[in-house]
């Protein structure tokens, strides 16, 4: 590929999933940077409650690719993916409050998440290694 050329991406998004952002980030922070392959079996042996809806916004970025640029499942690779703070909602469809001290009462907010996993396409020959730490060792 030459310099300056851009590399198709496909994104796909999940707004106002309803678990808090640090807690989809664990999940997230696993993936990043993996071939897709890798990252969906990753994410089906994960104990975390988070992976499931991780994995549809994954699945729906490579059907993305596949049917809007014709791109090669076989390539895909996970270029950038996080997890962004939505609304906070009041729980329930009664306002609850949670009693305080000295006699306040505080309303319940649920969090919520936005998801974005964004995958391109890379040819066998160019994967990058992937490295963590300040002094670069591999996993």
């Amino acid at each position: 590929m030459e310099p300056g050329q851009v590399r198709p991406r496909a994104i796909a998004r999940a707004t106002k999933f309803p678990m808090a952002p640090r807690k989809v980030r664990r999940v997230v922070d696993l993936i990043r940077g993996l071939p897709v392959d890798q990252a969906l079996s990753l994410l089906r042996f994960a104990r975390y409650a988070a992976a499931e809806p991780v994995a549809k916004v994954l699945a729906s970025a490579i059907a993305n690719a596949e049917h809007n640029f014709d791109l090669d499942p076989d390539t895909l690779v996970i270029s950038h993916a996080s997890v962004d703070e939505g609304g906070r909602p009041i729980r329930g469809p009664r306002h609850r409050i949670r009693p305080r001290a000295q006699g306040r009462a505080y309303k319940e907010r649920l969090r919520t998440s936005h998801i974005t996993v964004e995958v391109e396409s890379r040819p066998a020959n160019d994967q990058r290694v992937r490295r963590t730490g300040a002094k670069g060792r591999t996993r």
